[in-house]
C-alpha cells in the first residue's frame, strides 16, 4: 500500500503596524556588512519594501501572545523602517508586509535567522552589470544610476564598460571560466574579434594575467605618456579627429592612443614647422626626426658659439630663485622628507635654473652658413634644437670668406642675404614644389629612388623564384664567396636566408602583379610543408629533384636585396657606398640572367609612384624619352600637377622606365628606344592642334613659349 505524501503548509502573510514589531535578539547578524542602514532606508524611501519581513508572534512568560511581534529575519530592513520613523519619514503605525511563522512551532528562532541570511544567493556580477546597461538605454543616465544605488559614477562607468567586452567573453566569465580582473582588462579595447582573438591564444596558457592581456591589446596602440602624444598635445590629437581609450580599472597614464598615423602626421607637422621657424637664422640645413639614435653627431664638429648674456632683470630673476632654494632646502634640512608641496616647488625651481643654464648661444654668420641643426622631441615631449654641428663634407666650405656654404655669395641667395636651410625629414630634403628651374635637372631624391627599387626588388624576387637554376647558381655563388673569400662584400642575395624588408615603400607596392605571385606561390607551399621539424626533413628527402629546386627557389628568393638606401659615410650603421656599388651591380646581373622587364611585370609610370614626386624637368625628360620631342614641347607651359596628369597617359604604353628601373648594360650606356612622335590627335583638346597647315602649328608653339 503506497505512502501518502505529507503535504507542506506555508506560512502565511499579513499587513503588521510598525509599532507592533521588535528586533529578535535571536538574529544572527552581528557584524556590519553589504550597504549601510542609511542607504538602505533610502532605497525602501524609492522603491518601497521589496522583501517581506519575517516574524513570529512574541510569547510571555506564561505562553500568551502578548500582541507584538518579533524579527528573528530582516533585522536591517527593521532598522531602515525605524530609521525612517525617526525622521517622520514613516508612520509609526504604517502597515508592514510581515510573513507570519507559529508561534510554538518546533523550528528554532535562531535556525529561521541563519537560514535567511545563508540561503540568499547573491546576484552574479554580470547580472548586475547588464541591469545597468537596461536602466542606461531606458534614458537613466550615469549620475542617476549611481544616485539610485548608492554608488560612485564611476563605478556605475566601468560597469557599463564591463557589458561593452565581446558577448563571447561575457559568457566565458559567467560560466566561470575567466577571473572579473582578466574581463576588466578586455575593456582597454573596443574590437569584439581582437578580444576574442587574444583569448584564443592565451586561454589554455599559463600567461594570462590581465597586464598580458592589456599589452596584447594594445600593441599597435600608442601610450599617451609616449613622447609624440606629449609634444602634440592630446586635445590637439582629439581635436583632429583622434581617439583615446581609457582604462577605467586601474592608471593608464593618460590611455592609449587609437591612431598612431595621425598622431605621426601631427608631430612630423608640428616638427616642420619649428623647423621653418629655424630656417630663418641662415643655417645650411636642419636635420628633423621624432628621434635621433644615439652617436648620430658622431664624425661631425661642434661649432663653438657664444652664450648670451643674461639681462639684469634675468640675474635678479636667477638670485631670488637660488635664495629661495636655499631657504627651503634649509628650513626642512632634519625632516625626514620634503612635504610634497616643497618637493614639487623645489623641482620647479631646479626646472627655471636649468633653463638659465641652457640658454642660446649666438654664432657667427659665416660658420652658421657651412653648419646644420638637429631637430627632435626630447623624452618628455619638449622640443630639441642641437644647433651647430659641422659634417665632413662642408669643413672644405668653413671659412671661405665672402660664400655662403653653396660656395654662392650672400646676395645670390634669397633676400636679406641669410640663406634658407635645406629642411630634411627622414634624411629626405623637402623642396618648394613651385616653378623649378626647367633647364636644370637634379638628382632624384633617395626616398624616391629607394621606393622604386623596392619595386625592383619585389620583381627580382618573383623572377629568381621562377628560375630555380638561376637561383642554385645565386645561392652557390654566396656560398662559395663565404666559405673561400670570408673577407669579402656581403652582395645583394641575402643567403641564410633572411627576408629583406622595405624601409620605405609606395602605396602600390603589395598590388604589384610580383607581390602577388609571390604571395600566392608562398601560400601554395605552405599548404604542404608539415610543421614538425623531424616530419620536414622527411618531406624533404622525399621530394624529387624538380619540386626541391622549386622550391630552393621560393627560398633563396626572399634573400633578395636590390634596395637603394643612402650610404652612411662614417662606415657606422647603414651600408657604405662599396657595398651599395656591389649589391646594385649584382642585382643587376640576377636582372639580366632572369631576364627581368619591369614593363612586362606591370610597373607604369604614374602620378603617385613618380610622375608627382619629380621636378618638371625631369617630367619633360621621360616624356622625351618615352614619347618623344613633340609630346614633350606640348607639355612644357604646363603647371606641375597638369603635366604630371598628361604624362602618365602619354608614358601609359610607351615601356618607359625611370633610370633606377632600367637593365644596365655592361659594355654601354643605356639607350632607350625613344618612342614615335604622339600624334597631335592622341592628346586632349586643349593640347592638340587644329591640322589645318603647319604655320598655325609654329604659331601655336611661339605663342605657348611666350606664355611662359
Amino acid at each position: 500500500m503506497a505512502t501518502a505524501t505529507q503535504k507542506i503548509t506555508l506560512s502565511s502573510s499579513r499587513d503588521i503596524p510598525f509599532n507592533k514589531l521588535v528586533l529578535s535578539q535571536s538574529n544572527v547578524r552581528r557584524v556590519k556588512a553589504g550597504i549601510s542602514v542609511e542607504e538602505l532606508a533610502e532605497s525602501i524611501a524609492r522603491r518601497g519594501l521589496i522583501q517581506s519581513l519575517h516574524v513570529r508572534p512574541e510569547l510571555d512568560a506564561k505562553g500568551q501572545e502578548t500582541g507584538l511581534f518579533e524579527v528573528p529575519a530582516g533585522g536591517r530592513r527593521y532598522r531602515a523602517l525605524e530609521l525612517l520613523v525617526k525622521q517622520k519619514r514613516l508612520n509609526k503605525t504604517a502597515p508592514v508586509p510581515c510573513i507570519v511563522s507559529e508561534a510554538r512551532d518546533d523550528i528554532l528562532i535562531d535556525e529561521v535567522s541563519l537560514a535567511e541570511n545563508i540561503e540568499r544567493a547573491p546576484l552574479h556580477p554580470l547580472d548586475q552589470f547588464r541591469a545597468f546597461q537596461v536602466l542606461r538605454e531606458k534614458g537613466m543616465s550615469e549620475e542617476e544610476i549611481a544616485a539610485a544605488f548608492f554608488v560612485d559614477a564611476k563605478v556605475v562607468k566601468q560597469r557599463l564598460r564591463l557589458v561593452s567586452v565581446s558577448p563571447a567573453l561575457l559568457e566565458t566569465y559567467a560560466e566561470d571560466g575567466m577571473t572579473l580582473e582578466q574581463l576588466m582588462a578586455f575593456t582597454v579595447s573596443d574590437d569584439h574579434a581582437r578580444q576574442e582573438q587574444v583569448w584564443e591564444v592565451i586561454k589554455d596558457s599559463w600567461q594570462k594575467e590581465p597586464y598580458t592581456i592589456r599589452r596584447m591589446l594594445t600593441e599597435t596602440t600608442v601610450r599617451a605618456s609616449d613622447r609624440r602624444a606629449l609634444f602634440v598635445g592630446i586635445e590637439t590629437y582629439e581635436a583632429a579627429g583622434g581617439y583615446v581609450l581609457r582604462d577605467l580599472f586601474q592608471q593608464d597614464d593618460g590611455g592609449w592612443l587609437q591612431d598612431p598615423m595621425l598622431l605621426d602626421r601631427l608631430a612630423g607637422e608640428k616638427l616642420k614647422a619649428e623647423a621653418e621657424t629655424i630656417a630663418a637664422e641662415g643655417w645650411k640645413w636642419i636635420e628633423v626626426a621624432v628621434d635621433f639614435p644615439y652617436g648620430h653627431t658622431s664624425g661631425m664638429r661642434r661649432l663653438a658659439g657664444t652664450t648670451i648674456d643674461l639681462t639684469d632683470d634675468e640675474r635678479a630673476e636667477r638670485e631670488k630663485l637660488r635664495d629661495e632654494f636655499d631657504a627651503l632646502e634649509a628650513e626642512y634640512a632634519e625632516a625626514d622628507e620634503f612635504p610634497d608641496e616643497v618637493d614639487a616647488r623645489l623641482g620647479e625651481i631646479e626646472e627655471a635654473l636649468e633653463a638659465f643654464e641652457a640658454r642660446p648661444m649666438r654664432y657667427d654668420a659665416d660658420q652658421m652658413a657651412g653648419a646644420g641643426v638637429f631637430v627632435s622631441i626630447r623624452h618628455d615631449g619638449q622640443l630639441s634644437v642641437e644647433r651647430g654641428y659641422v659634417r665632413a663634407d662642408d669643413e672644405a666650405m668653413e671659412g671661405q670668406e665672402g660664400q655662403g656654404a653653396d660656395g654662392c655669395s650672400p646676395e645670390e641667395g634669397e633676400s636679406g642675404g641669410v640663406q634658407r636651410a635645406v629642411i630634411m625629414v627622414g634624411g629626405t630634403a623637402t623642396e618648394p614644389e613651385e616653378d623649378e628651374d626647367v633647364e636644370t635637372i637634379r638628382p632624384l631624391p633617395d626616398r624616391l629612388v629607394s621606393e622604386l627599387t623596392a619595386h625592383r626588388t619585389l620583381a627580382l624576387r618573383d623572377a629568381v623564384a621562377a628560375n630555380p637554376h638561376v637561383a642554385m647558381t645565386a645561392l652557390l655563388h654566396r656560398l662559395v664567396t663565404d666559405c673561400f673569400l670570408p673577407h669579402s662584400t656581403r652582395g645583394c642575395l641575402e643567403a641564410h636566408v633572411r627576408e629583406a624588408h622595405f624601409p620605405v615603400q609606395a602605396d602600390d607596392l603589395g598590388e604589384s602583379v610580383s607581390a602577388r605571385a609571390i604571395a600566392e606561390r608562398n601560400e601554395r607551399w605552405g599548404d604542404h610543408i608539415p610543421a614538425d621539424d623531424a616530419a620536414l626533413w622527411d618531406w624533404l628527402t622525399d621530394q624529387d629533384d624538380d619540386t626541391r629546386m622549386e622550391l630552393l627557389a621560393h627560398c633563396v628568393s626572399f634573400g633578395v636585396n636590390a634596395l637603394h638606401e643612402k650610404p652612411n659615410p662614417y662606415s657606422g650603421m647603414g651600408v657604405s657606398q662599396h657595398g651599395l656599388d656591389v649589391r646594385l651591380s649584382q642585382a643587376d646581373r640576377l636582372a639580366r640572367a632572369t631576364g627581368l622587364d619591369m614593363v612586362a611585370v606591370g610597373w607604369r609610370p604614374t602620378v603617385g609612384n613618380y610622375l608627382g614626386r619629380v621636378t618638371k624637368p625631369r617630367i619633360i625628360e621621360a616624356v622625351r624619352e618615352g614619347a618623344g620631342d613633340r609630346a614633350a614641347q606640348l607639355i612644357d607651359h604646363l603647371k606641375k600637377g597638369d603635366m604630371a596628369k598628361e604624362a602618365e597617359r602619354l608614358l601609359a604604353e610607351t615601356g618607359w622606365l625611370p633610370e633606377p628601373l632600367r637593365m644596365v648594360d655592361r659594355d654601354a650606356d643605356i639607350a632607350l628606344d625613344v618612342g614615335v612622335d604622339t600624334e597631335a590627335d592622341d592628346l586632349p583638346e586643349f593640347l592638340a592642334g587644329d591640322g589645318e597647315d603647319e604655320e598655325v602649328a609654329e604659331d601655336e608653339e611661339k605663342s605657348m613659349v611666350a606664355a611662359e
